[in-house]
Order: structure tokens, then C-alpha cells, then sequence
């Protein structure tokens, strides 16, 4: 416990001195900046290679602290604090002046969330400041779920990275836009619709893409994508159109005898939504490394973790 300890000082140490840390969260690793230091936060966007349009999240460690980053908080956000923080929930908010621009990409509100795990909790209570922290991931790729992701991919344009396991929910954080006591869903992601409306009533049940303003991360029509072109649709079907042995493919629980089966991946062998869903970017990434030419993935169940499934599959299949 003394070496995690000296660990998150460590984190804490670099984010006060205006540098960038990978930090781990229940959804997926995040690379952590000082939210209100505009040249930390230029850092981000550059180590990332992150277009300035796409706004970021802000992490705190309790509601308490909503109110200094957020201008206004209606009384169904601090509803559906008190069930799902922390936890994978992001809340858009009107945000308070000394919230830079360049966090929110413009917009006059913030996205904000308290994340669910453990050592980040503990690094955000050391810190006086919140942190703006997107995926840990260069722009549009799969997102980071263990330090060695993120070690592979950023390893070499960021100071630190904090170790804390693997994720425990592997996709992002469902965001929530809250007008007044009006929720709308603007991205699906590690909380379920079914969870939500036990609390609230979802005016919007729909998700908005932009490939120009978007008003919430992971809102682009093309997103987590591997350099692997990515077919979303039946694998029974798609494979009679393809060389069976330069492709690979994922599915919920099936198994292609014309495919080697090192090229496929079954996201959970029981069909637990929860266990695809922390598996999905790490098999993206795993056939990413194949020598193979497709990926073929099969659209989840639609309830659950299996809608926030196929919207990461849609976007890493999106041609343009």
C-alpha cells in the first residue's frame, strides 16, 4: 500500500507541475491535465493529436465540488449523483466562468464526472484542482483499458502513467445533457438506458453525431477505430464475400470453423453484456495486431451494455 501511495503522489506531483498523467478509471484509461491550466491542457490535445473542437471531460472526486466547476446544478443531476457517482456517468452543465474555453471546446457547458476507481479518487482528493481527461489514446483509436495500452500508444509524449489494473467496464462513460430537469442521452457508454430510467425520465433515448461541433466527447461519426477497416453486420453473411483466412472477427459467443481461430475473438463465452463490453477494446486492438486485412464483428443484443457495444462498433466501422 506505501509504494500505491507514493505512486498517486507521484501522479499528483507531475499534475501540479502542469504536466500530463495517464490515469485509470472504472471505464478506460484517461490522460489527466490540470483543468484549469490552459497550457497543461493544450498538452492533451497535442499528445493525442486531438482536433481543438472535441471538448473534454472534468474529473472530481465528490458532488460537493460540482458547484465550483459548474455554474448551475439542477436538482436531477445531483438525483442522479447521489445513485451513480462514481461511477461511468458524465453530466453536461452549464459551466462556471473560470472553466477555460479550451476544455469545453468552445461551449458554454462542461462535462463532468467522478470516476469509480479507487487510485484516481485518491489523486483527485491530493489535488486542488480538477483534471480535464479524454481517452489515453491518440485521437480516434481504440480506447486504452490497461497501462500497457496506453504505454504503447502515448508511452513516449507523457511523463507518468498511474497503473491501476485493468478497467473494470472497458467503454466510456454514458454523457447526459441535463436542460433544466430535461435529460437527453448524447453518447451510450458503460451505463445502461434501463439503469438511468429507474431514476429519470429520458426525454431523448437517441444519439446526436457531429463531425464539425460536437457537444460532448465520442460524438463523432467516426470514432474508436483500429487501422483495421472494421465490417459491422452478420459474420455468417459477410464471410461468404471475403478470404476466409486474411480476416478476423468478433462475436458475443459464436465460433467460425472456416476462420483460423486465432483470428477470432468471443467477447464472453455466457453472454454477459458486461464482460463484452470490457472486452471489446482489447480484442479491437488485439486483431488490430493480426496479419489480417477485415474485421468482422457482429451487432450485440440491443439492451443493456450491448447498445453502447454497437455504438462503438458503428463508429469504428464508419467509412465516411
Amino acid at each position: 500500500m506505501a509504494d500505491i501511495g507514493k505512486e498517486v503522489q507521484r501522479a499528483a506531483a507531475y499534475l501540479t507541475q502542469g504536466e500530463l498523467v495517464a490515469i485509470p478509471t472504472e471505464t478506460v484509461y484517461g490522460l489527466a491535465a490540470n483543468a484549469y491550466d490552459e497550457a497543461a491542457v493544450v498538452k492533451i490535445f497535442e499528445a493525442k493529436n486531438r482536433p481543438a473542437f472535441d471538448p473534454l471531460i472534468v474529473h472530481t472526486h465528490a458532488v460537493s465540488e460540482v458547484k465550483t466547476i459548474a455554474r448551475e446544478v439542477p436538482d436531477v443531476a445531483y438525483l442522479l449523483a447521489e445513485r451513480f457517482w462514481p461511477g461511468p456517468l458524465t453530466l453536461i452543465l452549464p459551466k462556471a466562468e473560470h472553466v477555460p474555453l479550451l476544455v469545453t471546446s468552445g461551449h458554454d457547458s462542461v462535462g463532468l464526472r467522478i470516476p469509480r476507481h479507487p487510485l484516481t479518487l485518491d489523486l483527485l482528493r491530493q489535488l486542488p484542482f480538477p483534471v480535464a481527461a479524454p481517452s489515453a489514446n491518440p485521437f480516434g483509436y481504440v480506447s486504452p483499458t490497461t497501462a500497457q495500452h496506453v504505454q504503447d500508444q502515448l508511452g513516449s509524449r507523457i511523463p507518468y502513467i498511474l497503473d491501476g489494473g485493468a478497467c473494470a467496464v472497458g467503454i466510456e462513460s454514458t454523457i447526459l445533457a441535463l436542460n433544466g430537469n430535461e435529460v437527453e442521452v448524447l453518447r451510450l457508454g458503460g451505463l445502461a438506458l434501463e439503469e438511468l430510467e429507474e431514476v429519470v425520465q429520458i426525454s431523448k433515448a437517441r444519439i446526436k453525431t457531429s463531425s464539425s461541433n460536437p457537444a460532448a466527447p465520442g460524438m463523432l461519426s467516426s470514432h474508436y477505430s483500429p487501422r483495421k477497416k472494421v465490417l459491422l453486420g452478420s459474420i455468417e453473411e459477410n464471410l461468404k464475400l471475403v478470404d476466409t483466412e486474411r480476416v478476423g472477427t468478433i462475436s458475443l459467443r459464436k465460433n467460425f470453423p472456416q476462420v483460423p481461430m486465432e483470428q477470432q475473438i468471443q467477447l464472453s463465452a455466457s453472454g454477459d453484456l458486461g464482460e463484452a463490453a470490457r472486452a471489446l477494446f482489447s480484442a479491437l486492438r488485439s486483431l488490430d495486431e493480426q496479419p489480417i486485412d477485415l474485421i468482422l464483428a457482429e451487432p450485440m443484443p440491443e439492451h443493456g451494455l450491448g447498445r453502447a457495444i454497437n455504438d462503438r462498433l458503428q463508429r469504428a466501422s464508419f467509412q465516411g
